[in-house]
């Protein structure tokens, strides 16, 4: 085991830990038995992790560690370990979504998502618990386990991929792969204090994804900073990531329309007092007749009437393998009538160009990852998703970026949605402050 390297090699993230391969002071084999050796150790007291791939991560780390020592490494991103929501198919491993009626499916192939990564060089260590079939934001899954935030017990990671950004926060993997169908990738950033971003829409493949709403879904990574993000973006896409672009930073105005904590607020007041002191131009931008609850209502009833059509044949065969609650929420999406739903998808895409409009003359707009920071288990913010559901419904790239920590130690988090990928990337990993606290964790 590695386990000496352990904090160098979860610091390192995903750009290190390339760094460290090319300077030969770490083997990507020592770097996947840290790993394998943290989730052996960490995973049961976070559940965070549902399916390990022992035997299979360690072939790819031979294999990746073949290559370095002969000069060949395949990517940025060789030898990486990484993790993948369990509604992404691993070949010959349980592809559940979340969901116990799939709890026996055992995927034929790779997602295409897996297959690039492969093709990367990068290491499949497994896959990682998440909400049940990805509708809901707190991952606390009736099947597989309730997912703990490392930075508090008893306290929610966030959803749907509670499970990857709990792993990548714990230091279970250098990257994590998530689904965000309006802000299932953002939002468990933001509580568990790591970078998330959600790419153009078509920009990653969803072949061998369980989806939720295909409408709605992206494909996307969390890691320990933006240039993590980005290299593992990279690997999974046919878009060139590019370069940041300077411009005018716009500032979402919600004022009276979504209720925001306290600390949520003042964290985005230092945010833009950062921008400012880092030079650059800043100003409101508003959106005109923009309903920020009702516009989420509307792409939940979207994401449920999609999701009815996704299931309806196992949930007739095995309804008993879905919650009562989950499954009440997929019939009621089956049940609406079809002028509903048109009506609902005529007011997301009018909306979604409009927010396009207003957003095209900044480099990127900023606002709150979330409303709130990570709450106790129970009942949950119904507004969780006002602000991320806006890159969704414009299909504009998105990250979330950690900017501190309240006073009692939950993380803070802040996004920008722009016209690129570099562009919010970049964005983000300027105005960021990385917390960095959470690669000791212990359990």
């Amino acid at each position: 085991m590695a386990e000496e390297f352990s904090n160098s090699i979860v610091a390192a993230g995903v750009v290190g830990l390339h760094a460290m391969f090319a300077a030969r002071a770490i083997t990507p084999v020592e770097a996947t038995e840290t790993y394998l050796s943290r989730i052996a150790r960490l995973n049961p007291g976070l559940r965070a992790v549902t399916d390990v791939d022992e035997a299979g991560a360690r072939a790819g780390a031979r294999a990746s560690a073949a290559r370095w020592a002969n000069g060949q490494p395949l990517s940025p991103i060789d030898g990486v370990p990484v993790l993948v929501k369990a509604n992404i198919a691993v070949a010959g491993r349980p592809w559940t979504a979340g969901i116990g009626a799939y709890r026996d499916r055992i995927a034929a192939a790779d997602a295409e998502v897996v297959v690039r990564l492969r093709h990367a060089g990068a290491v499949i260590l497994g896959s990682v618990n998440m909400h049940e079939g990805a509708l809901g934001a707190t991952t606390d899954n009736p099947w597989f386990g309730r997912t703990a935030n490392p930075h508090r017990p008893g306290y929610t990671p966030g959803g749907s991929s509670g499970g990857s950004g709990a792993a990548v926060a714990a230091g279970l993997c250098a990257a994590a792969l998530g689904t965000d169908t309006m802000g299932s990738v953002r939002i468990p950033s933001a509580y568990c204090g790591v970078f998330g971003h959600k790419p153009r829409y078509g920009a990653v493949s969803d072949v061998g994804t369980t989806a939720l709403s295909w409408t709605l879904d992206h494909i996307g990574p969390h890691a320990r900073s933006a240039a993590d993000c980005a290299a593992t973006l990279a690997a999974i896409t046919d878009d060139p990531v590019g370069t940041p672009t300077e411009g005018v930073l716009g500032v979402l105005a919600f004022d009276g329309q979504v209720e925001v904590e306290p600390h949520v607020a003042a964290a985005l007041v230092e945010t833009v007092d950062r921008a400012r002191t880092l030079g650059l131009k800043v100003e409101t931008v508003r959106l005109s007749d923009y309903d920020f609850g009702r516009m989420r209502r509307l792409g939940l009833l979207i994401s449920e009437a999609e999701g009815y059509v996704v299931h309806q044949p196992m949930l007739s065969e095995h309804p008993e393998g879905f919650s009562n609650g989950f499954r009440a929420l997929l019939e009621w999406g089956g049940n609406q009538p079809a002028h509903k739903l048109a009506s609902a998808c005529r007011e997301i895409t009018r909306a979604g160009a409009a927010i396009r409009a207003a957003c095209a003359p900044y480099a990127a707009v900023l606002m709150p990852t979330a409303p709130q920071t990570a709450f106790p288990f129970g009942a949950a913010p119904a507004n969780q998703a006002d602000f991320t559901a806006l890159a969704n419904f414009t299909g504009l790239p998105a990250t979330a970026f950690p900017v501190g920590m309240t006073a009692d130690g939950l993380p803070l988090s802040c996004q920008v949605v722009a016209g690129s990928e570099a562009a919010a990337l970049g964005m983000a990993e300027r105005l960021a402050t990385p917390l960095g606290a959470t690669a000791g964790y212990r359990g």
